[in-house]
């Protein structure tokens, strides 16, 4: 699969990280889909006329690594589940194509826009140092001292820029995820397709390409997914809905693989 994947990636015209500094979009919406693996292929085979892909050191697809931080009673899962309007992550994400960590904040607002700070920084073993705990310090009304280390998630990207428009694919595929409780879990069934734009969705070709594969927008955080797996963790059966949907392309997946 991958190796179709890389060969398709090379009919794309590249965008080096200097021109992608142009639509970092760090205020935008975000609107993301969820599908199988193996409709990847017909995906991008549908996009090479409408977008760029990120090439970094002669690479077209990168790997990331992320530690994300929450509070001991679970602040930013349950804002999230309950469907609260004003929702926050905070995380360690590491860039392993250019070997740089950046803490990161999303915030997701009233106007269902998502906005990001980030600083570079590295999670220590003790926890946080004092440049980040000043930077989470800004943007929260509780101390950082509340914050640890929940659970890591790695997964590998693509990244693909319009030609046309302002807008960012991110395709992530490969996600595992290992809590601090011991247990792992991995997904190597299941691609998450995310739209970052301006605007709204519909404006972007994006939208357009992949209804006709049938699949639409679909809510799925990494975070929150990660969690409900991993840990046995109150509100989990919030997410029943996507944890199903999740069940069902892992069945078909060992279906194919085993015919």
């Amino acid at each position: 699969m991958i190796s179709e994947i890389k060969y398709i990636l090379d009919s794309f015209a590249p965008v080096n990280l200097e021109e992608m500094d142009n639509v970092r979009l760090m205020d935008r919406i975000d609107t993301k889909y969820v599908l199988p693996v193996h409709q990847l292929p017909d995906l991008l085979e549908l996009m090479t006329d409408s977008y760029r892909v990120l090439e970094i050191n002669g690479h077209r697809i990168s790997s990331y690594d992320t530690t994300y931080l929450d509070t001991s009673d679970y602040l930013f899962f349950n804002q999230h589940v309950t469907g609260r309007i004003e929702r926050s992550k905070v995380r360690f994400r590491t860039y392993n194509s250019t070997g740089i960590t950046f803490l990161e904040i999303k915030r997701k607002t009233r106007n269902d826009r998502t906005v990001k700070w980030r600083i570079k920084n590295n999670l220590e073993k003790y926890g946080c140092d004092t440049h980040a705990k000043d930077f989470i310090d800004k943007h929260f009304s509780f101390s950082p001292e509340l914050l640890k280390p929940v659970i890591t998630n790695s997964f590998i990207r693509i990244t693909l820029v319009g030609i046309m428009m302002p807008d960012r694919i991110t395709i992530d595929m490969d996600l595992s995820f290992t809590g601090y409780n011991g247990k792992s879990y991995s997904m190597p069934y299941i691609a998450i397709a995310e739209l970052k734009s301006e605007g709204l969705a519909i404006r972007s070709p994006f939208s357009n390409l992949i209804k006709k594969l049938s699949v639409h927008p679909s809510g799925f955080s990494k975070y929150c997914i990660g969690n409900a797996i991993i840990y046995d963790i109150p509100r989990k059966n919030i997410l029943k809905p996507t944890l199903l949907l999740i069940n069902k392309l892992e069945y078909e997946y060992n279906r194919s693989i085993s015919a």
